[in-house]
Parts: C-alpha cells; structure tokens; sequence
C-alpha cells in the first residue's frame, strides 16, 4: 500500500500535487461495505468514457456505469471544434487527399519536440479508420468538408455538423444508453478502493454531489468486476495545480475548459502511486480570441480561416508567423505581441469575408462582437491604429504569394488556402491564447492501463484515457488529434477490461 509519504518521492509533479491538495486513497482489507456493483466502472462523460461504455457494451459486458461529476454530460469534450483527426478515410479519398497513420504519426512527433510517445501516437492512428467508423455507427454526422489544422502535412481534420464536440456526446451518449449502459450525473469520484496489494477493486463516489459544494450528497463504494476507467480530464480550471507545474499561468490567463476541469482523476491516481508524466507541459489555444469568455465562437472562426488568411503584428503592420504551424508555435509567438509599455497587444487575424462566410461561424463572431467587418484596409488601419502603408504592402505581398504558390517569409502550405486571395470586405478578429490541453498527466501503456511509479508495471484494474493521461504528444498537442485519441484509448480500455 503507497501512503502519502512514499507518494511523494515520485516526482517532482506529483509532489507539487501533494504539496497544494490533502491526498489521500482510501485502501479496503476486505471489509469493504459496497453499494453497488458493476463489471465496468467509468469516470467521466467524455469521449473517451463514452467510447469506452459503448464498445464495452458492445463487447457484450453485462453492466456498465459512467459516472459523471457535473450537472450536465460531456465535460470539455462538448467544447471543442467537434475535429477529429483521422488518416485515409474514403472522405479524404473523395476529396483527393493523399493521407496515412504513418504520415500523421510523424507529424505528431515533429510536433511533441522529440518527448511524444510514439507508441501510443501509432496505436491512436492506427485505430482511426475502427473509430471513425464507429462514430458513424453511433449517428455522429460529419461535413463533407475537412479541415487542415496547424501542423500537419496532409489535410485531415474531420468535422462534425455541428461543429462543437456535442456533436460527437450526444449520439454516443445516445447510444450507450440503447445499448443498456447506465449513466449518472452529479456523481463525484473521491476515491480509488485497492486492497492490500494495491489493486484497484472499486472506487468511492459521492452520489447527489453538486459542483462548488465538495460536502454535499452522500458517499457510496462501487465496486467493479473487471476495472475502472479514470476518464476525467484535464486540471485547466485548477489555476492552484496548473500554477504549480507553470508559474506563469495564473489566473490572469483565460481558459477555454469547463468549469469541472479540476483534475479529480489525475490527483487521486497520483496518490494511488501512477506516474506523472509531463505536468508541466500546457498547451494554450493560439486561436482563441481576448474578447470572450472561454472556448468561444472565435476559435471556430480563426480554425476556419487560418488557412487562407494572415495574422498581423499591431505595431508593425506585417506577418509574424505561419498561420498554420504548430499550436506552441503559434501561442508563443502571439504572446510576444506587446505595446510599447509591455502590455498585451492581440494580433490581428484578416480573413476575406468572401471566404470566411461559407462557414457559420462568421455570423457568430459578427453578432456577438468578437470580429468585426471593415470594407477597405484603411479602415482596418484606422480602428485598431496600425500602420497603413506596412499594411498595404503585406496583403499586396500575401496575395502574390498565392498567385505563387509559396510564402517566403514563413513557409506557409499554399495548398491549405486553395488560391484564395485576401481581398475586401475584411472580417478581423483579434488573437489571444488560452489555457486549453494538459499535455501531461499519468503514464499508460498501450492497453490503456496505468503504470505504477515504484513497480513500473501496470496497477491492476486501473486503467485510464484522455486528457487525464500524459506523455502522449510531448511538447505540443496537434489541434484534431485529442479528440481520435481519447477515443481510441477509451475503445482500447474496454478492450482491455473485458480480456483482463
């Protein structure tokens, strides 16, 4: 059994975590009074829960639980861009797309700076083309458009209809429920339940909990058959944890999480002696915009038309980055944008509206404030005071590189912006990262199940998926591809409980 004090020496990670939180795991001797009992046990609504309830299920497992601490499904993952990355899919031969799980797997380790796990990076893309398909099975609709993301090589960004990742919740969720799993919200994870040996039996909840209120409802022990699933996300909107492995991301910094994104599941995990992995890498969202709360109508916006359109230094007038390189790439560099004083100065992100309203976003964006649309650049110039002949001169030289077919400032892929040309009517939005991904958390192999710190072997019945995980994309994330893999290792944790 791995009380407080041993936990400790584990890392530095985990000791932050100890450092700032009262941990602790509750251990049973066999004695154990349980409430309910199930063969699978899952923590949390996301895509990862949910794929893993649904494949569960379709493994023929007799009873499947998600337990899901907030008033309403989904967590973060109906947050998102509804983007899933996947490599050879008929959409992407239809379009001509040449693609594949080797190419995205390299595209992703150039992104994670030589520290990304390319084991687990493989068995995500590899399982793509199984997820993909059934996601379809469970009524998730995709457009018939794919999207390219920063970073990549090969245009790949599958989207839903929606365009927000409830496009994805509510058909699998739907789903799951048909096929007779249970699902109960308002119920908090408090603790993992191991025996002597430190294997996972079971997990303590609070049933009729209500988020702000850590005493409230009542606690109940859930035992499981075959494993638990810790499926809870990331600790975004934890400001106290996240500072601890970055001091810089106060509270000042924004955050595009839901509210639930304390990081009950790493923690606990943590203190049941799992392996931190990459704590303080956390990744910011270099689309997000200053001029709303949270993940926002802007991200959708600027996903859409970076590709096409070019981000501009205030001060200066001109370009200072591709607009479609790698998430760190891009946040770092938009960070650097600072009036003379030293203050945030957003960039600027100029789309053509002949483009940008082919998605709907841009009516979203325009209603509620978070861009603006200019009929001349000298209008543009005027209203956030930036120069104009600098101005001038760089869209005039941006649109010869379309014509070119290369951008020899940055090396932008041409082909991502399809020869469309900057030309007015303008829509402008501003840019300003976001806390958005902990790319660190605890260790998995690729079974899905969690490593132990002391053994370095699996904890048995313990297994996890998501964003709760860490060491998968090393440095930067790729934007599309958390949403595959929290799939993935979901379907592959069900895989796993029901042969163990």
């Amino acid at each position: 059994m791995t009380d407080r004090r041993s936990f400790l020496k584990f890392g530095a990670g985990a000791a932050a975590a100890g450092a700032l939180f009262p941990i602790s795991s509750q251990a049973s001797n066999g004695d154990t009074k349980w409430d309910q009992e199930y063969d699978i046990i899952i923590v949390g609504s996301g895509f990862a829960g949910l794929a893993a309830a649904v494949e569960a299920k379709r493994l023929n497992a007799k009873s499947v639980v998600v337990f899901e601490k907030m008033g309403v499904y989904g967590g973060n993952s109906t947050l998102n861009a509804g983007q899933s990355c996947f490599a050879g899919t008929e959409l992407q031969t239809k379009l001509g797309i040449t693609d594949s799980a080797e190419l995205m797997v390299k595209d992703q380790l150039k992104a994670g700076r030589g520290i990304a796990s390319e084991s687990l990076l493989r068995h995500s893309a590899e399982l793509g083309p199984y997820v993909y398909q059934m996601t379809q099975d469970c009524g998730v609709k995709y457009r018939d458009h794919i999207i390219t993301t920063g970073g990549t090589s090969a245009t790949r960004s599958h989207q839903t209809i929606e365009r927000s990742g409830a496009g994805f919740i509510q058909p699998m969720l739907k789903t799951a429920r048909e096929l007779g799993v249970e699902t109960h919200n308002r119920h908090k994870f408090e603790h993992l339940i191991r025996n002597d040996n430190g294997d996972v039996l079971g997990v303590q909840i609070r049933r009729g909990y209500h988020f702000g209120h850590e005493d409230s409802g009542e606690l109940i022990n859930v035992r499981c058959n075959k494993g638990v699933l810790i499926a809870t996300g990331g600790f975004g909107f934890n400001v106290n944890f996240r500072m601890a492995q970055d001091p810089t991301l106060t509270a000042e910094v924004g955050c595009t999480n839901a509210k639930g994104a304390t990081g009950d599941g790493l923690i606990e995990m943590l203190a049941a002696g799992a392996t931190p992995v990459h704590l303080a890498h956390i990744q910011s969202g270099p689309w997000a915009s200053p001029d709303e709360g949270g993940f926002g109508y802007g991200a959708g916006f600027s996903l859409y038309n970076f590709p096409h359109s070019i981000a501009i230094d205030r001060n200066t007038g001109q370009r200072f980055m591709n607009e479609i390189a790698d998430r760190k790439t891009r946040a770092d560099l938009e960070l650097q944008r600072r009036d003379k004083d030293g203050n945030p100065q957003p960039a600027l992100l100029i789309a053509p509206k002949a483009e940008a309203q082919k998605d709907p976003s841009m009516k979203k964006v325009l209603k509620y404030n978070v861009a603006w649309e200019f009929d001349s650049v000298e209008a543009i110039a005027a209203h956030f005071k930036v120069p104009l002949k600098p101005l001038q001169q760089q869209i005039k030289d941006w649109n010869g590189y379309v014509a070119n077919g290369t951008d020899p400032q940055f090396g932008k892929r041409m082909d991502a912006g399809r020869g469309i040309k900057l030309t007015a009517p303008f829509i402008v939005q501003r840019l300003w990262p976001k806390v958005h991904y902990c790319q660190g958390g605890i260790q998995i192999n690729t079974k899905a199940e969690v490593m132990a710190a002391k053994t370095g072997v699996p904890i048995k019945g313990l297994y996890a998926a998501g964003e709760v995980t860490g060491g998968i994309h090393g440095v930067s994330r790729l934007g599309g591809c958390s949403t595959p893999e929290c799939l993935a290792f979901g379907i592959t944790a069900a895989r796993s409980m029901m042969e163990a």
